[in-house]
């Protein structure tokens, strides 16, 4: 891993909060989102099997965090190195049967497609600036500095209905790991 991603080791863990929990199951909306290869997606009509880890906001090197104690938010911290993850096992989670990863915030498109040129991301991230979906939804949140940020989670979902919620996420440079481990279990299932 590169140094840079490292996320320090006193980073305080979230809680289960059960603000996901309603997700498991759940027949997903008709919303659209933009996506930064300028198309827009409902991941309510994707086919088959789909990955989409939601979080709070990627950082911008050389710019400060959106507030100073952004490390002391249980969850905030880790969303390059989380991205990044689902980057480096692309390839082992379609070799599992996936066929699209989607990263979710609400930051612009634009704010976005910067992170995906950076990381060289090989899925799009999908923007909910409006938080429309969100709110459809209903997924958690936290507000800082006046700002609504989504929870970190990841959701595995099977044409359109959401199969497994993984809340919280921690540590977040962990979650598409996280998300093999499961999909290798649930394929030793008889």
């Amino acid at each position: 891993m590169d140094p840079n991603l490292a996320l320090p080791a006193d980073l305080p863990a979230p809680i289960d909060d059960g603000a996901a929990a309603h997700l498991v199951e759940m027949r997903l909306p008709d919303v659209s989102l933009a996506a930064t290869d300028g198309t827009r997606v409902s991941l309510a009509k994707c086919a088959g099997r789909t990955v989409v880890f939601a979080y709070p906001r990627t950082g911008e090197p050389g710019k400060p965090n959106l507030v100073p104690d952004w490390d002391a938010i249980p969850g905030a911290r880790g969303c390059t190195p989380q991205a990044c993850g689902f980057r480096d096992l692309h390839e082992d989670l379609k070799a599992r049967g996936v066929a699209q990863v989607h990263g979710l915030s609400t930051q612009t498109s634009a704010y976005q497609r910067e992170a995906v040129e950076r990381l060289q991301l090989p899925f799009t991230l999908l923007s909910d600036a409006s938080r429309a979906y969100a709110m459809a939804v209903r997924l958690p949140t936290l507000e800082t500095a006046g700002t609504i940020l989504l929870r970190r989670l990841t959701l595995v979902i099977d044409d359109g209905v959401v199969t497994k919620v993984f809340y919280p996420v921690f540590p977040p440079d962990r979650s598409a790991a996280d998300v093999i481990a499961w999909l290798d279990a649930e394929a030793m299932k008889p």
